[in-house]
């Protein structure tokens, strides 16, 4: 899909859906696409899967499980929460280093912002270890996406020249940093500038990247950046992907309003050659993963399926609440369960055998991809930003020793459930300022027990104290 493309199907979207009375405020359509902007919603949303994410996105929630009774009395986690060894809490406000986000790694942060494509930030203590200073312009909502064998994978603006009118013409490099120096080992050219998850991910032996069209994934030497084998796909067709031990699979349907189906293909990581192991109804969307198995989600009837290039309204209406949620395996294994959204969803993440879920009602819901249960629904603790903004809280964090999933408000506010209940057992508050536009959307990070909680170029690194 082209770009061209997608910014008339997002006005479509953003002009003409009303989902649960929510509706885009006023000029955002234009803001979204507007010349500069451009680049940094193609970063955003990718090419093609972009408007299904905003469809399935704006209607999906898990709810009604479980009691939703007031607060109970915060009690004691499963085991106090224990810092590395050389923690000690600490808070950085440098501008430039991390507006656009950060991966932990070992006892490291990984940062991009407004001044470097990459930064190394020392996880004990805050301070700067290296830096990558950015090319051209250093606006945007992507960041480093991986650490593997002392190479760091990110993302830097491609050198190229101004555009007629004098706009900056965009581009996107993949980029390899060595973890150790910073220094730039090697680049390579993106067909568009999508810095999504879909774009780039590590696989056996290799880098799979969106290059060099936007219908083909390539295999890159990690350690050089030279193609090993490239899969394409047909035009007229989109393709998710994802990652099952080090297996690279692809959930491919047609680029059509109203997708009959959706193919699950397995790559081998060595050759690229491809296997069909599944053909699911719908328009499935890749929600992630967990264990040996990938988690994909659909509409229901009628409208299953706004694809990935459908207008958001398809699908989204009045049956898009009817879901169907399916785990399915690397040999074709398959177990689908109906469900019906509550509402609207603020944030969903899946963590192990978990699918974690906000809705903008202020309710967080844990359901199990074993049982097919939802394990419990409480109030999430923080305060949720308007839902007309368009904004979406920061994904939760799960902290297995604790037993406790943390979440994080762009206001600032913090909260800690027990995981088997959902009762809170922790709740702060940290001033981390307010988050600049066009910049990535604050996060929460764990880094062993201690959390770490970024919005804009304020980073705050706290040890919770359940019970506190």
């Amino acid at each position: 899909m082209t770009t061209e493309r997608v910014e008339e199907k997002v006005r479509e979207t953003l002009n003409a859906v009303a989902l649960d009375r929510v509706r885009a405020p006023g000029d955002l359509v234009e803001r979204v696409v507007r010349r500069r902007g451009r680049r940094r919603f193609s970063q955003a949303a990718g090419a093609a899967v972009a408007v299904a994410a905003i469809s399935v996105g704006a209607v999906f929630g898990f709810g009604n499980g479980g009691a939703d009774g007031p607060d109970r009395p915060v009690r004691p986690a499963a085991s106090p929460a224990t810092p590395p060894e050389g923690w000690e809490p600490w808070r950085s406000s440098s501008p430039g280093v991390g507006e656009r986000g950060c991966l932990v790694d070992a006892s490291a942060l990984y940062c991009s912002g407004s001044e470097y494509d990459a930064a190394k930030v020392d996880a004990n203590t805050g301070k700067r270890l290296w830096t990558v200073p950015v090319n051209r312009e250093g606006d945007g909502i992507d960041h480093p996406f991986a650490v593997r064998d002392g190479v760091v994978y990110a993302y830097r603006n491609h050198t190229a020249q101004n555009a007629p009118d004098g706009d900056y013409a965009g581009g996107t490099d993949l980029m390899a940093v060595d973890a150790g120096t910073g220094d730039v080992l090697w680049k390579v050219e993106m067909p568009q500038d999508d810095r999504t998850a879909q774009a780039a991910m590590l696989i056996d032996g290799a880098v799979l990247a969106n290059t060099p069209s936007v219908r083909t994934m390539s295999a890159l030497d990690p350690l050089t950046g030279k193609e090993k084998w490239r899969h394409t796909w047909d035009k007229g067709t989109v393709c998710q992907r994802a990652v099952l031990g080090g297996v690279p699979y692809l959930a491919c349907l047609p680029d059509v309003e109203k997708p009959d189906a959706t193919e699950v293909l397995r790559l081998d990581p060595a050759t690229g050659s491809a296997t069909k192991i599944a053909t699911l109804p719908g328009g499935q969307q890749v929600m992630g993963t967990t264990g040996n198995r990938l988690v994909l989600i659909a509409a229901r009837g009628e409208g299953a399926g706004a694809g990935a290039g459908a207008g958001a309204g398809a699908g989204a209406g009045a049956g898009g609440k009817d879901l169907r949620l399916t785990t399915l395996s690397g040999s074709g294994e398959r177990v689908t369960r109906p469900y019906r959204a509550a509402g609207a969803t603020a944030t969903s993440e899946v963590i192990g055998d978990r699918l974690i879920s906000v809705s903008w009602q202020g309710k967080a819901s844990v359901y199990s991809l074993t049982t097919g249960k939802t394990l419990w629904t409480r109030p999430v603790g923080v305060e949720l930003p308007g839902q007309d903004t368009m904004q979406s809280l920061p994904s939760p964090v799960v902290s297995a020793g604790q037993g406790v999933v943390y979440f994080f408000s762009p206001t600032g506010d913090l909260s800690g459930l027990d995981l088997r209940t959902g009762e809170q057992v922790w709740r702060d508050h940290v001033d981390t300022g307010e988050a600049r536009p066009g910049f990535g959307a604050p996060q929460l990070l764990l880094y062993g027990d201690v959390l770490v909680a970024r919005n804009g170029s304020t980073i705050v690194s706290l040890l919770p104290r359940a019970g506190g």
